[in-house]
């Protein structure tokens, strides 16, 4: 319960109290003996609850997500089947979210082309990006809630091969419509045919909401500044980087405990829809309002960092989806690997003999390529007005009390304060990889008993070798 709703109020407190009205973090907070709430809401430019939403931009998003759901039915793709069920059949998918990204983006990037900063998505989404995180939470409760409900009307087998995810079905409401009861909850919509609901949600809105919400900001520094600074172009490209290559690997999604385990619930919903997309942008964001200049051994540096990481990630993963897909692959043929009661094959050289979840520490290194760029972070906005109500922004030369604002952003006394913002994902990401992997292991073990007993004292190490 705490954490379906304080996630949700971390997306918010990161948007309030890192802004381009007063500073980053927000001043009163490096003061927190004279903080009040009155001093708080002017700081945050806070628009009252109500405010915190609107019909408008909800319309705006259903219509992102519809659209996805339309290049997804309309685009060539891949067709592959799934894992083996645990009741005996394969589900059947098409992939095709490399493309409806790639279509989608060109759209954007003709609209940059003529309009430069100024084309109507990137200055929508710079204006309403409070009200886009509630109307992405709201879907996410919602999606929560229908496939909640919608999961009791599975029945043992049955022909459309639904069933219930193993860890989601406690009896604990809460609970259950957090983790998810059904494991692939689908739904056939008119015209689209049927669309895997944890499938689509995967990959497809918030990745590359992330990527569009890293353009606007980057659109936003050239239109505020006059420049987009190298550190937003290894941000935002590195961040493309990933999430492109998430897509073009679509496939080997279906080996994911994602798709093979979790159910749909809350979790995945919210962390696909709204988390991922906001909180991962942050660093872009603040950018966005105080460039940062790394020359050319910052440059080198952090590239260096990104191709270590990516280099662990990608590897390890295609690794283990050529040795699952097809063993006699001659680049993994070589290979040991040990076989269990059950038939599985576990490996025991290569990455995954390194360590049982390699992959993780590729991503977290790739993780840090996307914070360093922010440096040490923090900045005030110093101005010659009052700050600005709801609405109005310094940084973009609104009028405050019949006169232009004079803006200057410098570090001051909020430098490394900022920190705390630009480099959370960082610390999130450690502590989800973490926690990923305990359930990875608890999850085998139960799998493979005392064969997973053999495999850990061949392969010791859980994520970093010598570490952990």
């Amino acid at each position: 319960f705490a954490t379906s709703f304080g996630l949700p109020l971390v997306c918010y407190l990161a948007s309030f109290l890192c802004n381009d009205i007063t500073g980053c973090p927000v001043p009163s907070t490096l003061h927190p003996s004279s903080l009040t709430i009155e001093k708080l809401k002017q700081e945050t430019g806070w628009p009252g609850v109500v405010g915190l939403g609107s019909f408008k931009v909800t319309g705006y998003v259903l219509a992102y997500y519809f659209l996805s759901l339309v290049l997804q039915t309309v685009l060539p793709g891949v067709e592959s089947e799934g894992l083996k069920l645990a009741s005996g059949g394969r589900l059947k998918y098409k992939f095709n979210a490399f493309n409806s990204a790639i279509s989608t983006v060109a759209v954007t990037l003709a609209g940059t082309v003529m309009q430069g900063p100024d084309f109507p998505l990137w200055t929508f989404i710079w204006d309403n990006y409070t009200q886009l995180i509630t109307a992405n939470l709201g879907i996410a409760f919602a999606l929560a809630t229908f496939v909640y409900v919608k999961s009791f009307s599975v029945t043992p087998g049955n022909s459309d091969q639904r069933e219930l995810a193993a860890g989601g079905h406690s009896g604990n409401l809460i609970y259950d419509w957090f983790i998810g009861r059904e494991l692939n909850p689908r739904v056939t919509l008119p015209l689209l045919g049927e669309i895997d609901i944890k499938v689509f949600c995967e990959l497809r809105p918030g990745m590359l909401g992330w990527v569009l919400l890293d353009l606007a900001f980057m659109a936003h520094q050239y239109k505020v500044h006059g420049l987009v600074s190298d550190s937003m172009i290894l941000i935002t490209t590195f961040q493309s980087l990933y999430v492109f290559d998430a897509l073009w690997m679509e496939p080997a999604m279906l080996t994911t405990m994602d798709i093979t385990t979790d159910g749909f619930g809350f979790m995945l919903a919210f962390g696909d829809l709204a988390w991922l997309p906001f909180i991962y942008s942050l660093q872009a964001r603040y950018l966005a309002v105080y460039p940062v200049h790394l020359g050319v051994y910052g440059i080198l540096g952090i590239l260096a960092v990104q191709g270590f990481g990516y280099y662990v990630f990608r590897s390890s993963n295609n690794e283990k989806n050529r040795f699952r897909t097809n063993p006699d692959d001659p680049m993994i043929a070589h290979l040991k690997y040990m076989e269990t009661a059950s038939g599985s094959k576990l490996l025991i050289s290569g990455w995954w003999g390194t360590a049982r979840h390699i992959n993780y520490l590729g991503d977290w290194i790739m993780a840090w390529s996307y914070c360093l760029p922010t440096g040490i972070a923090g900045y005030l906005i110093q101005q010659s007005s009052p700050a600005p109500t709801s609405g109005q922004s310094p940084v973009d030369g609104s009028f405050v009390g019949g006169a232009p604002v004079g803006i200057e952003v410098v570090q001051g006394e909020a430098r490394g304060w900022g920190m705390a913002i630009t480099y959370f994902y960082v610390l999130y990401f450690a502590i989800l990889l973490i926690h990923r992997e305990m359930r990875d292991e608890e999850k085998c073990l139960r799998k493979y008993g005392t064969d997973w007993e053999a495999y850990r004292q061949k392969v010791p190490w859980r994520i970093l070798p010598g570490v952990y």
